[in-house]
C-alpha cells in the first residue's frame, strides 16, 4: 500500500509533514513531491496520468488558487484528498473553496484548512477497505484517542474535587 502526497510548493511541507507522521504510525508507504498545477503543469499532468501504476491514493496539498488536487483528480482515476493550505491572503479560505468547489464528475475529498492529520487518517480509512490490517490499526487508534479523552476528564474531575 503506497500513496502519493503532492504539494504545490515546498512552503507547504511544514503542514504536510504532520500527515507523514500519521502515515508512519500506520505503516503506510508514501512518496512526497512538489508539483504545481500552474508552474509545472506538464509535469503535474504526467504524474497524474501515471499515478495509478504506483499509488492507490493521492493527497494533494495546495494554497491560494489551490488547483493542484482538482487537476490531478481530473486526470487520474485514483481517489484524491485535497488538503487546503492556509495562505497569507485569505487565511486559507481561498484554498478551501478552490479545492472543495469541484464540478460534477471530478470529486475531491477535502479536509479542513491545514488538516494534514485528517487527510492522512482519511487516506488510512479509504485504504482500510482493502487492507484489513489498517482497519485493525485504525480501530485501535480510535480506542487510544478515546482513552486519552477519558483520562483528561478524570484528571479534571479530580482537580475539581468531584
Amino acid at each position: 500500500m503506497k500513496i502519493a502526497i503532492i504539494m504545490g510548493s515546498d512552503s507547504d511541507f511544514p503542514i504536510v509533514e504532520k500527515a507523514l507522521e500519521v502515515l508512519k504510525k500506520f505503516d503506510v508507504e508514501y512518496d512526497v513531491r512538489v508539483l504545481s498545477a500552474h508552474r509545472t503543469p506538464f509535469e503535474a499532468l504526467e504524474f497524474a496520468k501515471n499515478a495509478d501504476a504506483h499509488y492507490e491514493l493521492i493527497i494533494g496539498a495546495a494554497g491560494k488558487a489551490a488547483h493542484l488536487p482538482g487537476v490531478i483528480a481530473g486526470v487520474s482515476c485514483l481517489p484524491v484528498i485535497g488538503l487546503p493550505i492556509k495562505s497569507s491572503t485569505m487565511d486559507g479560505l481561498d484554498s478551501l473553496l478552490s479545492i472543495v468547489q469541484m464540478p460534477n464528475g471530478v470529486p475531491v475529498a477535502t479536509v479542513a484548512i491545514d488538516g494534514a492529520e485528517n487527510a492522512a487518517l482519511l487516506a488510512v480509512q479509504i485504504l482500510s477497505v482493502k487492507y484489513e490490517i489498517l482497519r485493525t490499526k485504525y480501530k485501535a487508534y480510535k480506542v487510544e484517542m478515546a482513552d486519552k479523552v477519558k483520562a483528561k476528564d478524570k484528571a479534571l474531575q479530580e482537580k475539581l474535587g468531584r
